[in-house]
């Protein structure tokens, strides 16, 4: 019995290492089978990263081209815009000038039937040389007041213009 024993011992022990060598073929054979399916799982996901920097970048690459183009044009529209407000104002500067030192004189039309002769100057109305509408001559005061006023206004076409033709880009 006791060589039965040992024989049935001896066959168990060595279907216990035939069970243990296949179960570890198995084993090394689906680490295999996988390891292969998540390398080329990472492979095709690697790709599509790749592939999603890659558009990113060019996406990246045409904003920064857009707006490299639109702080060019900013930039000739301001140099555009300070050139006609430096020549409003270098214009509206010499009109002072001219007013403050007397080369130019403001004057308005008078209505010569609302006023009548008395309420200008003596010597027009007596038969003076000026043919045509009554005129009075402004204080060089109020003229300067109102060349300031004009070359307010003047100034906030110029801005309005500006502000305009960059509406006109973006539409």
């Amino acid at each position: 019995m006791k060589l039965d024993a040992v024989k049935w011992g001896g066959a168990l022990l060595l279907m216990l290492a035939l069970m243990a060598g296949s179960a570890r073929a198995a084993w090394v054979w689906q680490a295999n089978a996988y390891g292969q399916q998540l390398a080329a799982k990472e492979t095709t996901h690697q790709t599509t990263l790749t592939q999603l920097a890659n558009a990113n970048s060019a996406l990246i690459l045409a904003e920064q081209g857009k707006r490299l183009a639109l702080e060019q044009w900013l930039a000739a529209s301001d140099q555009s815009h300070y050139r006609a407000l430096t020549d409003e104002k270098t214009k509206q500067a010499r009109l002072r000038d001219r007013l403050a030192t007397a080369d130019l004189r403001l004057s308005v039309h008078l209505d010569a039937a609302a006023t009548g002769c008395d309420g200008v100057q003596a010597t027009t109305c007596a038969g003076g040389l000026v043919h045509g509408a009554t005129r009075a001559q402004l204080d060089p005061a109020h003229a300067q007041r109102i060349i300031g006023i004009t070359s307010d206004g003047d100034q906030g076409l110029i801005a309005l213009q500006a502000c305009q033709s960059y509406v006109r880009l973006l539409k």
